[in-house]
């Protein structure tokens, strides 16, 4: 990457910028919800640090541009307000979502690796923002994400599901847990699973991923078979319990994680696999 490629990047009218404070995002709410772009042309931009900016790419055919601002900093922009991810993500198209969601996960990136984890001296950027290098002993430091499984847990009749404290009234979800050091996936599965519900796995077939910036992990989805046993929690969870094939095909909202994850994507999959297993059960 060209050293001077923050301010070509400035000098071109036709840059987006997209604009982080702390964890939150510029976004507009009206007429829809969709991410404030800022041109180069923009107040909010004059005076900018290099190192404020962070290249992201090219969207739509724009150079995109990431300006990370202290999450102390007093600004605001007519028609747009500072959101958290989490508020707004199942509200954006999908590639505007999956764009914050880069965004966010290099801001949680870079406000973790200001000093060097080595000699503890600061931090700089290069290759525009997407490495910090050390700036007594040169160590580099990378982008890094934490591994971690979401399974849905079945006996072909009934679903396992569970429940955090600090979910909203009535949620459940899929079963999830990071990966530990020298684990495969399919251990980290099992594990989590055995020490969540005390529930035994005996096969499992990957599903699909999904970026989950909160902080920085990525979600490894899995469907896995386990015989119907009695749950036992391990305290980690407020409850967890097995729910019929009819619970979940009708199921409320309220009930079920948010369209947008790939824990609800595991439950839709699984509720659509069955009832085609089975045409004449309504």
């Amino acid at each position: 990457m060209e050293p001077d490629w923050a301010q070509a990047a400035l000098s071109d009218p036709d840059t987006r910028f997209l604009v982080s404070r702390g964890t939150t995002q510029l976004v507009q709410r009206e007429p829809d919800t969709r991410i404030a772009f800022l041109d180069a042309a923009h107040t909010l931009l004059a005076g900018v640090e290099p190192s404020q900016l962070v290249l992201l790419g090219w969207f739509h055919g724009q150079r995109c541009v990431l300006l990370e601002l202290a999450p102390d900093s007093q600004v605001s922009v007519p028609g747009a307000s500072f959101e958290e991810l989490r508020s707004v993500v199942g509200e954006l198209a999908e590639d505007q979502a999956q764009l914050l969601i880069y965004a966010r996960a290099l801001v949680v990136w870079r406000s973790r690796h200001r000093h060097c984890g080595a000699c503890g001296a600061p931090t700089v950027p290069r290759s525009a923002g997407h490495v910090l290098a050390c700036t007594r002993c040169g160590t580099e430091f990378f982008p890094r994400i934490d591994p971690a499984v979401i399974v849905l847990v079945s006996d072909a009749r009934r679903a396992l599901l569970g429940r955090q404290r600090s979910w909203a009234p009535g949620r459940y979800s899929a079963l999830a847990g990071f990966v530990e050091a020298g684990e495969s996936l399919e251990d980290a599965v099992a594990r989590e699973v055995a020490e969540e519900t005390g529930v035994q796995v005996t096969r499992m077939r990957y599903f699909a991923s999904q970026a989950w910036p909160f902080p920085a992990s990525l979600m490894l989805g899995f469907h896995a078979h386990a015989r119907e046993a009695p749950v036992q929690l391990d305290g980690e969870l407020e409850d967890a319990r097995w729910f019929d094939l009819e619970q979940l095909r009708g199921a409320e909202e309220a009930l079920l994680p948010p369209p947008y994850t790939i824990a609800r994507r595991l439950i839709d999959a699984w509720v659509q696999e069955q009832t085609a297993a089975a045409p004449g059960q309504k």
